[in-house]
């Protein structure tokens, strides 16, 4: 399988000094574009004893300071992000030949952030929230299933719905942005930002080989 990428690439002279301001505009074109869920990104982590895992969350807000998703904080990837602060993130936008790519730390939102957002999240994801251990073994859907209707039952219409301990939010702050942008013949542009002292708001614009 193989597909002729027919993008109209990215020179260096579109690509504006902060990466994040060349996000927004990738980020709006792949919406516009009708792409399933644009703000789906392949999130990379590693554990304490250097085993990488791979899945995709959902990203619900990004600015200067980074990138934000939010999950269970005692899911597999809430426990790596504590042994290793570190991640990748992946925007898959096939279907307008483009990817970002994200490295860069982590670091945990603060509890009215979480609370914030966890107020705006339709109640059966909320009450989803109460009833998933995430990552832990369950023995069968219905044993799911009933976990669901016992915090159905502990929350009854018509009442709030709170965030449960376990439940939180990242940021991943960036120190490496990658642009990719699919031309003919895999001569793709790859436009790369980076940090050369982590106390600096500058970035370094590179062009590295496709």
């Amino acid at each position: 399988m193989r597909e002729r990428y027919e993008g109209r690439g990215l020179l260096e002279d579109e690509a504006p000094a902060d990466p994040v301001d060349l996000f927004a505009v990738w980020f709006v074109d792949a919406a516009g574009a009708g792409l399933p869920e644009p703000n789906a990104t392949v999130l990379a982590t590693v554990s304490a004893q250097g085993w990488p895992q791979a899945r995709t969350v959902l990203i619900k807000g990004y600015d200067d300071r980074g990138l934000r998703f939010f999950t269970s904080t005692s899911s597999a990837k809430g426990r790596q992000l504590a042994e290793t602060p570190r991640a990748a993130l992946v925007f898959p936008w096939h279907g307008i030949a483009r990817q970002v790519r994200v490295v860069g730390d982590v670091v945990r939102l603060d509890s009215t952030e979480v609370a914030d957002y966890f107020a705006s999240r339709p109640r059966e994801s909320q009450l989803g929230a109460w009833a998933s251990p995430q990552s832990t073994v369950v023995g069968s859907r219905q044993e799911l299933d009933g976990l669901l209707a016992e915090a159905t039952e502990r929350f009854p219409a018509g009442s709030a719905v709170p965030v449960p301990p376990w439940w939180g939010g990242y940021r991943v702050r960036p120190v490496e942005w990658e642009f990719w942008a699919g031309r003919p013949g895999r001569l793709h542009d790859r436009l790369r930002y980076r940090r050369t002292d982590a106390s600096s708001d500058a970035w370094v614009l590179e062009r590295l080989a496709p």
